[in-house]
């Protein structure tokens, strides 16, 4: 799986660099890193829905530093079948 965090102007000023790190960690906790690149990429054109990340094709939309953990346990994982 590819995991696209937006580091565009509106995302970086909504937290993305936090989410970004709280998934590094959560990778490397729940040994993914086989399975999950993790990329950091410019605008995913939904600036209005807070950070926004894209696992594959599937759209995981208000993340911050403070959910990032619940959005991914919850939304990401289950994506890796």
């Amino acid at each position: 799986m590819t995991l696209s965090v937006c580091v565009g102007s509106s995302c970086h000023l909504k937290g993305s660099y936090d989410v970004i790190e709280t998934f590094k960690k959560l990778i490397e906790q729940h040994k993914l890193a086989d399975k999950i690149e993790l990329r950091a990429c410019f605008c995913l054109g939904r600036c209005a829905d807070g950070v926004s990340v894209k696992a594959d094709d599937a759209y995981i939309l208000g993340v911050n530093g403070a959910n990032a953990q619940e959005k991914f346990e919850k939304e990401i994982m289950p994506l890796l079948g």
